[in-house]
């Protein structure tokens, strides 16, 4: 089961995003890359391969990543602190 994503998570990594959509993303591959290399390679494969746009495609995987991410990081810090 997926850890539950908040809306103030949400809204800060949506912001940060929005600040610099390009950088955003070309920063995320390279962390995906090093943190998960296989999964960046899923996404960059993925998003070559449909009829949309490669960099909309990416930057929406990635965002879920990060999402993703984020969340489970806090509940376990959350399931940490109650043990």
């Amino acid at each position: 089961m997926l850890p539950e994503i908040d809306i103030e998570e949400f809204n800060k990594i949506l912001n940060e995003m929005l600040a610099d959509v390009s950088g955003w993303r070309k920063s995320m591959i390279h962390y995906i890359k090093d943190e998960n290399p296989e999964l960046n390679s899923a996404i960059i494969e993925i998003a070559n391969k449909t009829d949309l746009d490669p960099k909309a495609v990416a930057t929406g995987a990635y965002m879920a990543y990060s999402l993703i991410e984020k969340a489970a990081r806090k509940q376990d810090e959350f399931l940490n602190f109650e043990e």
